[in-house]
C-alpha cells in the first residue's frame, strides 16, 4: 500500500495539505476529485517525495519514503504529470525513458529493455505507432503513450494527475479501460479526475478532498449517497445500473 499518515505538505511557507491521512492499495483504481485548489495535485508530489513533507509519514509497501532514493521510488511508483509538453521523438523512443530507473548511466537499452516497451506499447495499444513521432498522435493515442511509458516502468503504482483532460469522450472511455484493467491486473492505479461520472464509474474507491483534507474515502456508492459531492460540488449524482449522472 501507498499510504500518507497525518501528512501536511506545502510551498514553501503556505501550507496546502493540512493532517491528511490516505492509502492507496494495489489491484484497484482510486480516484481522487475534489474543486480547483483543493490540493490533489499537491497530494500526489507529496506521495512521490517531489515535494517535502513537514508533517506525517509517507510509506511504499511498509517502507518508509524517506528511507528511498528517488531511483528506488522510480522503481516502485509511475508518475504522469498534467500538462506536459510533446516529446520530439519517436513513441518507442519516449516509451523506453520508463526503463531509466533500471539502467545506468550511460544509458544503453538492453534487449529486455525493448521487449519490456514493446509489451508496454502493445497493452496500451500503441505498438503499432512505436516508430511514429509523438507530435503526430491523436491526443488520445498520446496519452496512451504516457501510459505505455509508466508501464515500462514495471512500477506497482501508477499515479496520473488528469489523465483524461482535454480528450473527447471516446478516447477518455479508452483511456479509462485502461487504467480499469491495469488495476484489475494488480497495479494500484490513482488518478485525479474532473468528470465525476467517469470517476464514479469506472474507480474501485473514490477519495473526496477540500480544502487540503480528506473529507471521505469509500466505494463509488458510498460517497455517492453520502451527500458530500452535492454538498462541494453543488451538484448532484444518480445511480442506473453501472452508470452515474449528474442529477438536474
Amino acid at each position: 500500500m501507498l499510504e500518507l499518515k497525518n501528512v501536511s505538505a506545502g510551498y514553501g511557507k503556505t501550507e496546502i495539505l493540512h493532517d491528511l491521512s490516505i492509502g492507496f492499495g494495489k489491484n484497484r483504481l482510486t480516484s481522487i476529485i475534489g474543486p480547483n485548489g483543493c490540493g490533489k495535485s499537491t497530494l500526489l508530489k507529496a506521495a512521490l517525495g517531489m515535494l517535502p513533507h513537514t508533517q506525517g509519514e509517507i510509506s511504499i509497501d511498509h517502507v518508509s519514503l524517506s528511507a528511498l532514493n528517488r531511483k528506488a521510488i522510480a522503481k516502485q511508483v509511475a508518475y504522469l504529470a498534467q500538462g506536459r509538453d510533446t516529446p520530439d521523438m519517436t513513441v518507442e523512443q519516449m516509451v523506453l525513458h520508463g526503463r531509466f530507473p533500471h539502467i545506468s548511466y550511460p544509458r544503453q537499452y538492453a534487449s529486455r529493455d525493448r521487449e519490456i516497451a514493446a509489451s508496454a506499447m502493445d497493452q496500451a495499444g500503441v505498438l503499432e505507432f512505436a516508430h511514429k513521432p509523438v507530435c503526430a498522435l491523436s491526443g488520445g493515442m498520446r496519452q496512451s503513450a504516457y501510459i505505455a511509458m509508466a508501464l515500462a516502468q514495471e512500477t506497482d503504482y501508477i499515479l496520473l494527475d488528469e489523465p483524461t483532460t482535454y480528450l473527447d469522450i471516446s478516447h477518455q472511455l479508452d483511456v479509462l479501460r485502461l487504467l480499469r484493467s491495469l488495476a484489475d491486473d494488480g497495479r494500484g492505479i490513482v488518478a485525479v479526475m474532473h468528470d465525476l461520472p467517469l470517476a464514479f464509474r469506472f474507480s474501485d474507491r473514490v477519495a473526496v478532498m477540500d480544502k487540503g483534507r480528506i473529507f471521505a474515502h469509500g466505494t463509488p456508492e458510498e460517497i455517492c449517497v453520502s451527500g458530500l459531492v452535492e454538498q462541494i460540488f453543488g451538484v448532484q449524482l444518480r445511480r442506473e445500473g453501472e452508470e452515474y449522472f449528474y442529477k438536474y
